[in-house]
């Protein structure tokens, strides 16, 4: 009997909104790395059909934590790729390449980490509703779901508790877990260093998409599942530079924030698509058309951290306008550009 290698392709469709796809090549014993390969790219918003052929190109190889450890075949691998045109150049729709093009040195030697806070809610396929959510009507009004325990305060734990478990297998540092402020609503840290970061959050959702389908489970990522009195879901992303947590200060991170303010527009257009209806000044957001920062202000566009404020202005910020369904190559590649003037 041969031995094999399973690689599960993963990849960024050409929807406005970037979808996860992913496909499986089987490789006789155990090469070295993925291969080069090609799908259909008419099928994926990638091509038209009279051209339809677009190359996978392998970027970061991940061990698959679906694995059967008793397979046989350990060396089982998911496939991070970038999307290139048949004569091997960038594709259009590739933010990776351009983050990656236009990127400033410290982001490539990894003096930049990132911590994005992912908020997802989980959803019955059948209902359309979230988690915990009766048929009809509405649970009881937010409060006691916020990192919740018991029956009627969460619902989904099982998943998360195996994605987090999946994501330190593949080797994605997912630094917590928590139920969010609306039941079948959740969210999980990522932290990473430099456009690793941004990889690994792609990664971990990928992983979170399959945990899900054994559970006959829907995940949806939009800002604001649930119109009304209820929180939205967001990515605030935590970054930092060394400079800002060695050497910071005050004026630097008074910089900062005058930096983003002046790019508050630009920002806005990459940090996820419907935002409007959950950045209303409302459920710990600032207006989408106003910008503010603030020491430990939750209801501020951006936060200063009390552990940045206690170690004398040394440390990181937290950016709390990107949406749940941010990409978070786009929201890196927006923060290095802005904060290139303050010399961070």
């Amino acid at each position: 009997m041969y031995g094999k290698t399973n690689y599960e392709y993963v990849w960024l469709d050409g929807s406005a909104e970037p979808s996860i796809r992913s496909k499986v090549r089987v490789e006789r014993g155990a090469p070295d790395n993925a291969p080069l390969w090609g799908f259909d790219g008419s099928s994926t918003n990638q091509a038209e059909g009279i051209d339809s052929d677009c190359l996978l190109s392998p970027v970061k190889e991940y061990t698959n934590p679906f694995n059967n450890p008793n397979s046989g075949y350990p060396d089982n691998k998911l496939v991070l790729c970038e999307v290139l045109n048949p004569d091997g150049t960038a594709h259009n729709t590739n933010a990776r390449n351009i983050l990656n093009s236009n990127s400033s040195q410290h982001l490539k030697n990894q003096d930049w980490w990132f911590g994005f806070e992912q908020e997802y809610v989980l959803v019955d396929p059948i209902t359309e509703r979230p988690l915990g959510f009766p048929e009809e009507g509405y649970p009881k009004p937010q409060g006691d779901f916020y990192c919740g325990v018991g029956v009627e305060n969460v619902a989904g734990r099982e998943i998360v508790d195996m994605h987090l478990e999946y994501c330190w297998d593949a080797g994605i540092e997912i630094t917590g877990t928590n139920a969010e402020v609306m039941i079948g609503q959740w969210e999980y840290q990522c932290f990473g260093h430099g456009l690793d970061a941004a990889d690994d959050l792609w990664m971990s959702r990928y992983i979170l998409y399959k945990i899900a389908e054994k559970y006959n489970t829907a995940v949806t990522l939009h800002p604001k599942p649930v119109l009304g009195d209820w929180n939205g879901s967001g990515m605030h992303t935590n970054f930092s530079t060394g400079k800002m947590r060695d050497n910071g200060g005050k004026k630097l991170i008074k910089d900062i924030c005058n930096a983003l303010d002046k790019n508050h527009k630009e920002h806005i257009k990459v940090y996820g698509s419907n935002n409007d209806l959950r950045l209303t000044g409302l459920h710990e957001t600032q207006h989408i058309d106003e910008f503010t920062w603030g020491d430990s202000d939750r209801g501020a566009s951006v936060r200063v951290p009390v552990h940045t404020i206690n170690n004398n202005y040394n440390g990181y910020l937290e950016d709390r306008r990107p949406g749940s369904n941010a990409d978070p190559y786009k929201i890196v590649g927006a923060l290095v550009k802005t904060l290139q003037s303050c010399r961070v």
